[in-house]
């Protein structure tokens, strides 16, 4: 699935689809890997497994394309729309970021739905 929203500048995409799937089931390290050298920030709602492998890499002087954190009470993670519309809103507020090693946290998109 790719989510443009009318918003061709965005690109959104799931790990199910995101070069051809390769990186599903595989583990956080490679997913991570593979998203820093395609220049992409992850979103995810993992804050059980991901926290200790950025550090991990922090420590190994290893860096990642940015994690954007999703809580699951914020953004239901079946609301695709909405999980669209909050990914573009922090694209628009934050898009001119070196998300090199960055760690951000999703809010609620304001739009409606």
């Amino acid at each position: 699935m790719r989510v443009s929203l009318a918003r061709p500048d965005v690109v959104i995409q799931s790990v199910h689809t995101w070069d051809g799937g390769v990186y599903l089931g595989r583990p956080d390290d490679e997913l991570l890997h593979g998203a820093a050298q395609a220049g992409m920030a992850l979103g995810t709602y993992d804050r059980k497994t991901i926290p200790p492998l950025l550090a991990s890499l922090a420590a190994a002087g290893r860096s990642h394309a940015g994690v954007v954190f999703i809580d699951h009470r914020t953004i239901a993670p079946a609301d695709i729309g909405g999980l669209a519309r909050a990914m573009i809103e922090l694209w628009d507020q934050a898009r001119q970021w070196d998300w090199r090693d960055r760690i951000a946290f999703m809010a609620a998109s304001a739009a409606p739905a």
